[in-house]
């Protein structure tokens, strides 16, 4: 949300009184902050109120002073959303930007508001308020994509499809299954969020500039009008951590992680050589020269989109490895890659919440791709051991039938009974319900397994969770 920046060298920095000399106008602009974290208006103003009501409990601000504070705030606030609030780089940032606007707005009241509070103290504040709330909106955007994958794996609990290890055919799955276990890493993603919220939400208010101050302020009075969960014990800690952050951009980066390769799959069986779903057009484009070509950018973005938040959570990690307590002037350096992991994240989530709602399968291209590679040789190994056979003795079986089917040019299922007898005299005609796709499915009728009607039951349980988390 960048709008209206100034550079007005008439501004007057309120810490100005220990220079002789002004800022350089490049530097001035070099270390100014306001062009991003004036996205932190509506936190910042929300942490100043919530200030000013608790100076004013405790008398270090008269009552009619704490009213024209707040009255001052809010229609600071309402300017800022209509959009004709003007922030000026000289002040460097929203902080100051706000505090001036209010002393010019209600005078003397004013420049009272920073009493007992520095802005190393009143940043990490706003930072934690604002992103609680962004955690608050992604956890809410995973519900809705797990909803989504949840509709579609019921929509496919019987559709088969390959199962694949090493990008070769293994066994047969269905993809009702496969969109389980996305939903499942959806799962864990959400409850890091959720559980990282909680180390958020702890304020730091109070911590002043490093060592507390010597006003006779009540943190949980604060605490409690700003709905934090508890209070910063250690001032020093408070004003200059941003671990908090790096937990945030952590979780975001396993999500998209995650999404990468949900991404890579889409890719792949949206391909000519899989042709296994296909995407809308909508999430889809086409080529400038080659006029057949329906491209999948938006899995393809989203997968490129993982480089960048990894590239985040790296550069959060290396501006704070080597700072000594307390603030530094690189935790500026913050806020942009928080701010984008947070914008990006949400970008990827809504777009795939509509993408898997429009994905259409191909029940008979996965069927087929799934009767190639000899899929259900495990399932006649399985069949062996059931008769008595040792399980690597069953296997070595199998490997010599493999053979002749690739031999053959055929499938296990379309050996003859004597064939198959050849490799082991305990086969019998009902070893073919055991190698057709419905058999090997069905016989994987346990809990976490791929059969359709734990399909069904593992959506049930997933739903019935979900209703606990809304």
């Amino acid at each position: 949300m960048l709008q209206n920046l100034v550079m007005d060298n008439t501004q007057t920095k309120p810490w100005a009184g220990r220079f002789d000399q002004p800022t350089d106008a490049f530097v001035e602009a070099f270390t100014a902050s306001v062009g991003f974290d004036q996205r932190l208006y509506a936190q910042d103003i929300q942490g100043s109120m919530a200030h000013a009501r608790m100076l004013a409990r405790q008398q270090v601000l008269s009552a009619d002073e704490c009213a024209a504070i707040v009255a001052g705030l809010e229609r600071i606030q309402q300017q800022i959303e209509r959009g004709d609030f003007v922030w000026s780089v000289p002040l460097e940032d929203v902080h100051m930007n706000i505090e001036r606007a209010l002393t010019q707005d209600i005078g003397e009241a004013g420049k009272r508001l920073h009493t007992g509070r520095s802005r190393n103290d009143q940043v990490a504040t706003d930072i934690r308020l604002w992103l609680r709330e962004e955690i608050d909106a992604i956890v809410a955007q995973l519900h809705q994509f797990q909803a989504a994958l949840l509709t579609l794996a019921e929509r496919e609990a019987d559709t088969v499809m390959p199962g694949l290890t090493h990008l070769q055919v293994a066994q047969p799955v269905t993809f009702g299954h496969h969109m389980l276990a996305w939903h499942e890493m959806l799962v864990r993603d959400a409850a890091r969020f959720v559980d990282c919220r909680r180390r958020v939400n702890i304020m730091p208010l109070g911590a002043a500039a490093l060592a507390g101050t010597s006003y006779p302020i009540d943190r949980e009075y604060t605490c409690a009008l700003l709905g934090f969960e508890g209070i910063a014990e250690n001032s020093l800690d408070a004003v200059s951590d941003r671990d908090f952050a790096i937990e945030f951009c952590a979780a975001a980066a396993i999500l998209m992680m995650h999404l990468s390769r949900f991404s890579e799959e889409l890719i792949l069986w949206s391909s000519a050589q899989f042709d296994f779903i296909e995407l809308a057009d909508a999430f889809c484009t086409g080529s400038s020269i080659m006029p057949q070509k329906k491209n999948p950018d938006v899995p393809e973005l989203v997968r490129g989109k993982s480089g960048r938040i990894f590239g985040h959570l790296m550069a959060l990690l290396t501006l704070m490895k080597a700072q000594p307590l307390a603030y530094n002037k690189d935790n500026q350096e913050d806020k942009e890659p928080l701010f984008d992991t947070v914008d990006q994240v949400k970008a990827s989530l809504k777009v795939y919440v509509d993408l898997i709602g429009a994905l259409r399968c191909k029940p008979a291209k996965m069927r087929e791709a799934a009767r190639q590679g000899f899929a259900t040789a495990t399932d006649l190994a399985d069949y062996l051991v059931g008769k008595g056979i040792a399980f690597r003795d069953a296997h070595e079986i199998v490997g010599k039938a493999v053979a002749l089917g690739i031999k053959r040019g055929c499938d296990l299922a379309a050996l003859s009974l004597a064939e198959l007898q050849a490799f082991s005299p305990l086969i019998d005609e009902d070893v073919y319900a055991v190698l057709t796709l419905e058999g090997s499915l069905a016989a994987r009728n346990h809990f976490g397994g791929t059969a359709p009607e734990q399909v069904r039951a593992a959506i049930e349980r997933a739903r019935a969770r979900q209703e606990t988390q809304v």
